[in-house]
């Protein structure tokens, strides 16, 4: 009787299947295809133009001048915010765990960045780094909270994204801003996991006078170990993706003025190349990114495997 209705199944799926192979399957094989002919542009392909099958998209990504500038950029907000940002959301869930009257509450307002618009908060953060305008002795008119803090301490202004500003305050920033932007999700997994740990071994710890620190350590972390091999693996897939975050402080430049691109991530050289109808390279690109990003998904993979404890 099962496999007699199994049509009925498939016809219900079939508005679903459709979609997919559309707006999914098609445009993965299509980018692929693509990044196989040679400086493909959609103008001059609608143009009459024929395309040679090479590798020449691949070659002109790795030579361009910006290509490691792109790579470095992403790599290294990879590296810096993921570890940061998932030790920071397992210490508050861990503290959010342990106080139940206000959980709800304070679950709720550490959730509200991530159903916030990413470019809205970028110009917010912005404007908090940064200093607007300059008076006839070259003093800035106004300057952001974060520099009136420094100062309501005795410190002295940092600028962080204004013309003339270094790498490393440019950086500085949009790790903070990234941190704080990935961590309500995580938050919320690890919070998850937490309310599902046995309470029984807790309670075997404390029974023992084992200290909080190492109960912590030997039953918390590994109890979690699952959500935090999640939080990770997606992470990293998010951080090789980002570009909302700069675009949202530096605008479209990818920088600060005076210094465009200097910022500029894998994503943003794709758009870049899509946008100057140079299709084929940005294809390239995309796949470039996708190996990328499946390796070190990998790498994690069998990583968690030997540290995971499901």
């Amino acid at each position: 009787m099962d496999k007699k209705n199994n049509w009925k199944a498939w016809l219900y799926l079939l508005p679903a299947i459709v979609i997919l192979l559309i707006f999914t399957v098609w445009p993965i094989i299509n980018t692929v295809r693509i990044s196989f002919l040679n400086d493909y542009g959609t103008l001059s392909s609608v143009g009459g133009k024929k395309f040679s099958f090479g590798i020449d998209n691949y070659k002109n990504v790795v030579e361009y001048s910006g290509f490691i500038n792109c790579l470095s950029n992403t790599l290294l907000l990879c590296v810096l915010t993921v570890p940061i940002s998932t030790m920071l959301a397992l210490i508050i869930a861990v503290a959010l765990n342990s106080i139940k009257f206000i959980r709800r509450t304070m679950q709720t307002i550490f959730f509200l960045p991530y159903v916030t618009n990413s470019i809205a908060i970028g110009m917010v953060f912005m404007a908090m780094f940064s200093m607007i305008g300059l008076k006839v002795d070259g003093e800035p008119m106004s300057i952001g909270i974060i520099n009136s803090v420094i100062e309501a301490f005795g410190g002295t202004r940092i600028n962080w994204v204004n013309a003339g500003s270094s790498k490393v305050a440019n950086m500085t920033v949009l790790i903070i801003y990234i941190v704080w932007n990935a961590l309500p999700f995580k938050i919320l997994v690890l919070l998850g996991g937490l309310q599902s740990v046995n309470k029984q071994y807790y309670e075997a710890a404390k029974v023992d006078g084992t200290s909080r620190f190492r109960t912590f350590w030997r039953i918390t972390v590994p109890m979690l170990s699952p959500m935090i091999a999640y939080v990770v693996i997606t992470g990293f897939i998010g951080g090789f993706k980002e570009y909302s975050s700069i675009v949202g402080i530096f605008g479209e430049n990818m920088g600060p003025v005076g210094d465009a691109g200097s910022l500029n991530t894998m994503v943003g050289f794709i758009y870049d190349n899509i946008n100057t109808d140079r299709q084929g390279r940005a294809s390239a690109a995309a796949l470039i990114l996708f190996l990328i990003i499946f390796a070190v998904t990998m790498v994690n993979m069998y990583v968690s495997k030997k540290k995971v404890h499901y």
